[in-house]
């Protein structure tokens, strides 16, 4: 069965579903924060066939989130190191962390703490706003047309009805159920 590609669509969450919307891409994500960078230790500690974890990484290093780094000649033998792009993307993992710890964890406790070593405290993720600092949430954000946004596609009516721009002076709130 062919997989639908989110890549070309104008919109930033579908494109990174694009890149990491599988079961193993955010987990061997998260082993490589934890330290993780050899082949054999990934697979060792994730419990995932080798077919699957080579595709995996072959995709997070052809998308620049991993270098690869041969480490062993004969045999040859890698491991694999964050890049810039594959750091930058660790408070998404660590929103998805604090997501589960709330909604997920039965009352136990959150499995993983972080502990902010630039404080000492251990720590959750926020979404704040970049500019006020105040927390981003459903009721306190409208979505607007970036300048990302394909012209040819401002006009069509979805686009209009998403963004509130028929006859709207201001951008919709995002809703609760809103496509």
């Amino acid at each position: 069965m062919k997989r639908t590609s989110f890549a070309g669509w104008p919109c930033s969450i579908a494109r990174t579903v694009d890149l990491i919307g599988d079961w193993w891409t955010p987990l061997v994500l998260r082993e490589a924060y934890f330290g993780v960078t050899r082949f054999e230790d990934l697979q060792r500690r994730l419990g995932i066939g080798r077919n699957v974890l080579t595709a995996r990484l072959q995709r997070l290093v052809g998308e620049a989130l991993l270098e690869k780094h041969q480490y062993q000649e004969r045999p040859a033998r890698s491991e694999y190191r964050l890049t810039e792009k594959g750091r930058d993307f660790f408070p998404v993992l660590a929103a998805m962390s604090r997501w589960g710890d709330r909604w997920l964890d039965g009352a136990r406790g959150a499995p993983t703490a972080f502990r902010h070593t630039t404080c000492g405290n251990t720590t959750h993720a926020e979404v704040t706003c970049a500019a006020c600092g105040e927390p981003l949430t459903l009721e306190t954000v409208r979505a607007e047309l970036g300048p990302g946004f394909p012209a040819a596609l401002r006009a069509h009516p979805s686009v209009q009805a998403r963004f509130g721009l028929q006859g709207a002076a201001t951008p919709r709130r995002i809703r609760h159920g809103a496509a």
